[in-house]
């Protein structure tokens, strides 16, 4: 099981900042970390998430089909009723290739896939922000519908990322906590 760590912010930032430093594959943009080659666009960042914009650029002329699925912050969680934001954390390290599995595995169930975007953001959200995005676009809408399904799946069981919930009175960290699955066993649902 994968525990959240606790570390002290400006330690953080300066050795997110050292670990980059040297790395051209993964861009650092304000607490983000991306990998983009060809048709797979994969992020972690704490930027507002432009929903239009990766929608526009999943969509391209030998698709018909692009599935959106923006996850955003509601206003209540499992035996609460007045959450106010959430705030995502993750180990940072591992998400890019995390999700990078998850793209390779989608490729391999639905080989005719135009373009896959999974984007998750951190820091703190408001209510009715989007967290996650998972796009997804195919010559034919099934194939996008499953893929996505499968993607927004396996990025829950298998991404090292945690929420915690704040609301009027306090905050906690969400209540699903599970361990890391790997994504590559997870079953499709649909064809």
């Amino acid at each position: 099981m994968i525990v959240r760590p606790k570390l002290n912010p400006s330690f953080l930032c300066k050795w997110r900042m050292a670990q980059f430093a040297s790395r051209d594959t993964l861009d650092l943009m304000s607490t983000s970390q991306s990998k983009c080659a060809g048709d797979t666009r994969l992020e972690l960042t704490s930027d507002v998430l432009d929903v239009g914009a990766v929608h526009n650029w999943a969509a391209i002329e030998s698709c018909g089909a692009v599935v959106v699925f923006s996850g955003i912050v509601r206003d209540n969680a499992e035996g609460r009723t007045d959450v106010t934001s959430l705030t995502y954390e993750a180990y940072e390290d591992q998400v890019v290739p995390k999700l990078e599995i998850i793209a390779d595995e989608m490729r391999s169930r639905w080989s005719d896939l135009g373009r896959i975007a999974l984007i998750h953001r951190v820091g703190k959200i408001e209510l009715t922000e989007s967290s996650v995005l998972v796009v997804v676009s195919s010559p034919h809408r099934p194939e996008a519908f499953a893929a996505a399904k499968y993607a927004i799946d396996a990025l829950k069981i298998s991404v090292p990322i945690w929420k915690q919930e704040h609301w009027k009175d306090g905050s906690d960290w969400g209540t699903n906590s599970h361990e890391i699955s790997d994504a590559r066993k997870l079953k499709s649902s649909m064809p």
